[in-house]
C-alpha cells in the first residue's frame, strides 16, 4: 500500500533524529503517525512537533513485553520504520569485549528483529517494514568493527525477510554520516569538527541532515514495488 491519507505509520525510535524526521514527513504526506520511544519526556516533546492526530507511546524497544503490549494496543497499521538505537561510539578491536558487542547490537539488531516479529501480525496487507542499516555495511574503518557488523546484519537480513514475509515488503535505509543525536556521545565541538571534516571529503560537500535520510524511508513506504532494497543515502560516501 502506497503512502496516503489512509495510511498509518509507526516509527519505533520516532521521537528524535531520523525517526522524528520520518514521522514529520509521513504526516506531511497525510498519514496518521504513531511514534514510540522509551523516554516519556521525549515522546511529549516529539508530539509538540507533530500534527494533533499523531499518537505517542513510551515503549522500551529492548523489551519483548513492552513491544508486545505496544503493538497490541495500537492495533493494525500499514508501515513500520525501525530507527531505535543507542549513541554511536567507536570501538577499536583492542577495546572490544563480548559485553560491548551485546550492548551495541541489542537495539540495533537483536530487538530490531523482535520488533519485526511482533509487528507482522498487525501489519495490513500491502504493508511494509523499513529497517536502519548504514554505509558501514559496505565501507569499514578503524574503530568501526561493531558498526560495520550491525549495519551489515541489517542490510542482509532485510533481503532475507523480504522473501520470508512476502507479500509484505521489507527494505532498509543505509545512511552515511547524518547530523543527529546519535553522535551525542561526542562533545559539541567534536561533533561540529567531525561534520565539517567528513562533509568536506564528500562529493556533495556536506554531511546529511535527518530530513535527507527521512526521504528514503518515505520513498520505500510509498514505492509499493520495492522490496529487499537497501537504499544508500550518503552524499557519495561510498565513492571516495
Amino acid at each position: 500500500m502506497s503512502l496516503n491519507s489512509a495510511s498509518r505509520v509507526v516509527v519505533l525510535g520516532g521521537t528524535s533524529g531520523i525517526g522524528l524526521a520520518i514521522a514529520q514527513a509521513a504526516s506531511e504526506a497525510g498519514a496518521a503517525v504513531v511514534v514510540a520511544s522509551r523516554n516519556p519526556d521525549s515522546v511529549t516533546a516529539a508530539l509538540k512537533e507533530l500534527p494533533d492526530n499523531a499518537v505517542g507511546h513510551a515503549v522500551d524497544a529492548s523489551s519483548t513485553k513492552s513491544l508486545r503490549a505496544f503493538f497490541h494496543e495500537i492495533g493494525q497499521f500499514d508501515h513500520l520504520a525501525y530507527t531505535a538505537a543507542d549513541t554511536l561510539i567507536s570501538t577499536p578491536l583492542e577495546d572490544y569485549t563480548p559485553q560491548s558487542a551485546l550492548t551495541f547490537f541489542n537495539l540495533r539488531v537483536v530487538y530490531a528483529f523482535e520488533a519485526v516479529r511482533l509487528a507482522v501480525p498487525h501489519l495490513r496487507p500491502g504493508g511494509s517494514i523499513t529497517l536502519t542499516s548504514g554505509t558501514a555495511a559496505f565501507k569499514g574503518g578503524p574503530g568501526w568493527l561493531l558498526g560495520c557488523a550491525a549495519a551489515g546484519a541489517i542490510a542482509s537480513s532485510a533481503r532475507s525477510l523480504a522473501v520470508e514475509l512476502a507479500p509484505l515488503r521489507v527494505n532498509a535505509v543505509a545512511p552515511g554520516v547524518i547530523r543527529s543525536p546519535l553522535w551525542s556521545g561526542m562533545t559539541e565541538t567534536e561533533q561540529q569538527q567531525m561534520y565539517a571534516d567528513t562533509g568536506a571529503a564528500l562529493p556533495l560537500g556536506r554531511v546529511g541532515e535527518v530530513q535527507d535520510a527521512a526521504k528514503a524511508y518515505i520513498q520505500l513506504m510509498d514505492q509499493d514495488y520495492a522490496t529487499g532494497v537497501v537504499s544508500v543515502i550518503d552524499g557519495g560516501t561510498l565513492l571516495v
